[in-house]
């Protein structure tokens, strides 16, 4: 639990005392504050924020640098040079732990600061009334005063007194209660704990239910969550299974490294002939070549940059971890409505019992059928359509309005709110909403509206063509259906409204009471048409093996027709409802999911979604999932990737989830897992180049040791330091941006259980590029060697004739691993696609990175200064010449071999044996 700062003494005021003193107390009103009132109060007050103490500080981080199993290597290292006496070889060493420590903390800080910063992408919002007018506001501007209008989905960001109106809410990050809880502006308790009391609510706590206005008596460290430590508030950074992985490995070598040291030095000592010194010398050597002292930075670096260009990309993932998960996603359950639609909702038909209507082509008829519906649109409704303000409200009831406005009803907010008497708000299970209006004598009148199939079982009767109540027979209910399911063929969504006349003057006081007995009005059609980019977006999941499944509260129909237009079905789907859904047992669930079947699953409640996400996880899947209402949060936290609305999701959706979408779109969601696997892939190419060096690293010391000493050491350690920290880690990070391979997205995805670090890739690697990397480096050594007059067994000490040539020697390898690097470098951009297919020159950081590695390798081999630190040599321009084929040569060799590769699957594709990659057996629908 993350401790939080004491809150200093805010003003003793009473929220439960009599609402006209809170009020005076507060200096507030019914009406909220002014604009300039409410920036007076926000400088006295303060920002509406936590402030946290017990985060991580950057001295903690820092220290964190010195002790992960690479530095530790390091450490041993220079411990063992230091107790024989190399004391420089033990500063060298010393000096690389604090550069790598600086430079892993500065990209770490630089990873966190990438992700931090996303928060100015969404920042929590909270409707306040200024100025008389309800405003949308930052949440962390709201101050004590300020009346706040919560609804259905908000997370409330301050301590408040209800001033009118009902809701339930979820206190359980306050309380750790799980059930929600009523709290209205009629009750009033006094003596009780603030917490208890049941007209307050409480920074931190979510509105599941209802609506409401509250003046705000406390903010920030004032709040009761401000007073304790709330889980809610807690700030770490967790590790990522890829940097976990990596880890395991950095221990591995670590591990490996250290016994390979302690065994050899009695071994060289006594099979090998070396003394004392040159066996300690090899197991330093052995030590820091097998350091990738670059991998852990690296990989936090590319992990943020993915993070930011999601972010580009409007997907807002809160944590770097996500991005690597992203790439492995092999099932993704959408929403329909505003995630493979537009969102922009308008009423196309009206049937009444009149016929057909256009409500554009119909406004003015007097036609009481009409006019009745057009009422019932405008009271059974929550959204505010005005002149003077932006439309606010669900896209749906904000079409209703604009057709009851069509059809010459009045549509403003004012009067609604003044008749009404009762809401029952939405509910995804019942799928339908009602509200009990008064009308100008008093009289009340039950308003509903909702999914056809869920309002009229609850209807008896139908509101006539000639203005009369006719019972609704059998055969006219039969009608109502088939008009409701050709309508959703056509991919129109339906609702039916409905009302019922009450005989007292009291609201019913619970919605079975209300919603029975009901008239039926009409059918109300809707247009929402595809987003014009999902069609290519579902084609890109399809050829990357990824499955899509359409899990909507919406018509059967209607979803399998928008599903089957934008190419999410190719044929005909199975469309499940909520209702069949829950009489299938868990195994029929695994069945019918595990088959190749093309699914819709069709007026789904938000627990549906939960139990597909259980099911498609335990069967091995990657699953992401789409939601943006507040019972959506189970299922989005269940799912590997949870996916929230940013435009229309609710602030619970938006906490719950992995990854929010800014623009709300489906393709986003597929442009967030081609960016994934971008990264992933990025991630294991610049692993395979740190780890490809490590080859030429040893083999000098090998071929040192197992000469017994007959020939010099062809690398010294202060050269191999200078190797390792100068010249590798501007290349590597430089592949962390390099762009997506061809055929990325054609694909399978990769499985859950697969390591970043694979045999192949270490093949490659050591035995591969690694090797050709060490012999073009070896034989640079030799050639100058011998061109010298060296013989083997030649003295090559200080003083002696051959000291020159044989630091031009080391020189050379040391020149000659740079070369390979380059060429490795270059291989390590693609794993299967040729280079020539990404263009040779086009990751411009790269060729700058390489610039960077031969101007240091410069200034190693021939400043003075350099020279007589790391004993190098100026080398002639003959040897230069010697060493500019080795790029070629690596990348080359790496080159035909991706050529045969590439040449074996296309053989092997074309088998008519083995289906080609992405397809999927196909089977005869029932």
């Amino acid at each position: 639990m993350t401790d939080l700062v004491e809150a200093e003494p805010g003003p003793r005021i009473d929220p439960t005392e009599r609402i006209e003193l809170l009020l005076r107390d507060l200096r507030g009103s019914r009406g909220g504050l002014t604009t300039r009132e409410a920036e007076r109060r926000r400088i006295h007050h303060g920002p509406n924020t936590l402030r946290r103490r017990g985060r991580r500080t950057w001295r903690r981080d820092l220290a964190r640098q010195f002790t992960h199993p690479l530095a530790l290597l390091l450490w041993a290292a220079a411990g063992l040079a230091g107790a024989v006496g190399i004391v420089p070889v033990a500063v060298a060493i010393v000096v690389v732990i604090m550069i790598n420590a600086a430079f892993a903390f500065a990209q770490e800080r630089h990873a966190e600061q990438a992700v931090e910063a996303l928060a100015a992408y969404l920042p929590m919002r909270a409707r306040v009334v200024r100025d008389g007018a309800i405003t949308g506001i930052e949440a962390t501007g709201v101050v004590p005063g300020d009346v706040l209008v919560i609804a259905e989905g908000d997370r409330i960001c301050a301590d408040a007194r209800l001033l009118d109106g009902g809701i339930e809410v979820d206190l359980s990050e306050l309380t750790g209660e799980s059930m929600p809880v009523y709290r209205s502006a009629d009750a009033v308790d006094v003596g009780v704990p603030l917490a208890q009391a049941r007209e307050l609510v409480f920074s931190g706590t979510s509105c599941t239910e209802g609506e409401a206005r509250a003046i705000v008596f406390a903010t920030g460290m004032h709040t009761e969550l401000g007073r304790i430590a709330a889980l809610s508030e807690r700030v770490e950074r967790d590790e990522s299974p890829l940097e976990h992985q990596v880890r395991r490995v950095a221990w591995l070598i670590a591990l490996i490294s250290v016994l390979l040291a302690a065994a050899f030095i009695p071994l060289a000592m006594l099979g090998a002939g070396l003394s004392p010194i040159n066996s300690v010398v090899f197991a330093v050597g052995l030590l820091v070549g097998n350091v990738p002292e670059g991998l852990l930075p690296v990989i936090t670096l590319a992990l943020a940059i993915g993070v930011r260009e999601l972010a580009r990309r409007g997907a807002v993932v809160k944590r770097l971890s996500a991005v690597e998960t992203l790439g492995s996603t092999d099932v993704i359950c959408t929403d329909k409505t505003g995630t493979l639609t537009e969102n922009r909702m308008r009423v196309v038909t009206i049937d009444t019992a009149t016929g057909a209507h256009d409500p554009g082509a119909t406004a003015g008829k007097d036609d009481p059928t009409l006019a009745r519906v057009a009422a019932a649109m405008a009271a059974c409704n929550n959204a505010r359509l005005a002149d003077a303000e932006p439309a606010v409200g669900d896209p749906t009831e904000l079409a209703l309005l604009v057709a009851a406005s069509a059809l010459g009803q009045h549509v403003g907010t004012d009067e609604r709110e003044r008749f009404r008497q009762r809401l029952f708000h939405f509910d995804p299970v019942r799928k339908r909403m009602s509200t009990v209006d008064a009308d100008g004598t008093g009289r009340l009148r039950v308003h509903a509206k909702g999914a056809p199939e869920a309002l009229l079982p609850l209807c008896t009767a139908e509101f006539g063509s000639d203005g009369g109540i006719r019972p609704l027979s059998p055969h006219r209910r039969a009608q109502v259906a088939e008009l409701v399911d050709a309508r959703a063929e056509q991919g129109l969504r339906m609702l039916a409204v409905a009302e019922r006349d009450l005989t007292g003057r009291t609201a019913p006081g619970n919605r079975e009471e209300a919603e029975r007995d009901l008239m039926l009005l009409g059918l109300i059609a809707m247009e929402d048409p595809p987003r014009a980019e999902v069609a290519e977006a579902v084609r890109l999941c399809h050829g990357a093996g990824i499955r899509v499944i359409v899990i909507t509260g919406d018509h059967g129909l209607t979803a399998a027709a928008v599903a089957g237009q934008i190419g999410i079905t190719r044929g005909t789907p199975v469309v499940v409802t909520g209702a069949e859904l829950d009489r299938m047992s868990e195994a029929d669930l695994d069945e019918l999911l595990a088959g190749p079947t093309e699914l819709v699953f069709a007026r789904s409640s938000p627990e549906a979604k939960l139990r597909i996400a259980d099911a498609l996880r335990a069967a091995g899947h990657v699953v992401a999932m789409t939601g943006d209402g507040v019972n959506d949060s189970p299922a989005l936290r269940r799912a590997d990737i949870g996916v929230a609305m940013g435009r229309s999701g609710t602030d619970v959706a938006r906490e719950a989830a992995t990854m929010v979408l800014v623009d709300d779109n489906f393709a986003t969601i597929t442009a967030a897992i081609q960016a994934g696997r971008r990264v992933y892939d990025n991630i294991r190419k610049f692993i395979c180049y740190i780890f490809a060096h490590t080859t030429p690293e040893v083999t000098p010391l090998l071929v040192f040791a197992l000469s017994g000493g007959a020939v010099p050491l062809p690398l010294t350690v202060m050269q191999l330091l200078a190797f390792d920290v100068g010249t590798e880690t501007l290349p590597a990070l430089a592949l962390g941006r390099e762009a997506a391979e061809p055929g990325l997205m054609r694909r399978p995805p990769r499985k859950r259980s697969e390591s970043v670090i694979r045999t192949p890739m270490l093949l490659r690697a050591w035995l591969f590029l690694g090797v050709i990397a060490a012999i073009l480096a070896m034989t640079g050594f030799f050639f100058v060697l011998i061109q010298g007059g060296w013989h083997l067994g030649d003295p090559t000490g200080p003083g002696t004739p051959l000291h020159h040539t044989y630091q031009q020697a080391t020189t050379m390898t040391f020149f000659g691993m740079v070369a390979g690097q380059i060429g490795t470098a270059f291989a390590a951009r693609t794993d299967r696609a040729s280079l020539r297919s990404i263009g040779v020159l086009s990751n411009r950081l790269l060729l700058w990175g390489i610039a960077f590695e031969l101007a240091l390798a410069g200034v190693i081999i021939y400043v003075p200064a350099m020279q007589s630190l790391l004993g190098t040599a100026a080398l002639t321009p003959a040897m230069l010449a010697f060493t500019l084929p080795y790029p070629f040569i690596v990348w080359g060799a790496d080159e035909l071999r991706r050529w045969l590769l590439r040449r074996h699957e296309g053989h092997t594709r074309a088998s008519p044996q083995r289906p080609r990659l992405g397809e999927r057996p196909r089977r005869r629908r029932r």
